[in-house]
């Protein structure tokens, strides 16, 4: 079996080049990918219609941008850009974003603040990165691919019930390091 970023690096490599066939190449190998994002954000908010419009901006926007996709980055580049297109359709069409994502976007005032923001961002995520597994992945699925905790639960093999606590856990976590830290006070 090919090595997967290694492959994805050489799409990406074409891509830079112009070969529109690479990115007819990411397209198939990422859309029920980007899809799975951009429907677990926009739901039933949205048409099916825009959730399709949003997924095609997400490779128009690599198709621009390639430049930008560090290497072995494909897959985490693209998701991020689902995420942002998802959330910024549904503010356009003003309906509620999760709390988190609001909360995450707080203005900045200037090269000082930002530098704040770029902390407290580094330290949540390496409390996250430091859960031991699974509650990790759940805790990913969950608050940053949007996924239901019946989904969760279905695709990991685990009870509904598993999940919640281990999501309820991991928010404990991050709300006790974070305010230890000085990152959080709530």
């Amino acid at each position: 079996m090919p090595n997967v970023t290694a492959t994805d690096d050489k799409l990406v490599e074409e891509l830079r080049s112009g070969d529109q066939a690479a990115l007819v190449r990411i397209v198939e190998r990422y859309t029920a990918y980007v899809g799975t994002i951009v429907w677990n954000i926009v739901g039933e908010k949205l048409s099916r219609a825009d959730a399709e419009e949003i997924l095609s901006d997400v490779f128009s926007t690599l198709w621009y941008n390639a430049e930008k996709v560090r290497e072995g980055k494909l897959k985490g580049y693209l998701s991020a850009i689902a995420r942002s297109r998802a959330l910024n359709a549904l503010r356009a069409a003003k309906q509620d974003a999760p709390l988190e994502d609001d909360t995450a976007h707080i203005p900045v005032s200037g090269p000082e603040d930002e530098a704040i923001r770029q902390e407290e961002y580094a330290a949540l995520r390496q409390t996250v990165d430091e859960m031991p597994e699974p509650d990790r992945t759940i805790f990913i699925r969950h608050y940053y691919y949007y996924q239901k905790t019946s989904e969760i639960a279905e695709a990991m093999g685990i009870n509904v019930s598993t999940v919640q606590s281990k999501l309820w856990r991991g928010r404990e976590r991050l709300r006790r390091e974070l305010t230890e830290g000085g990152y959080f006070i709530g």
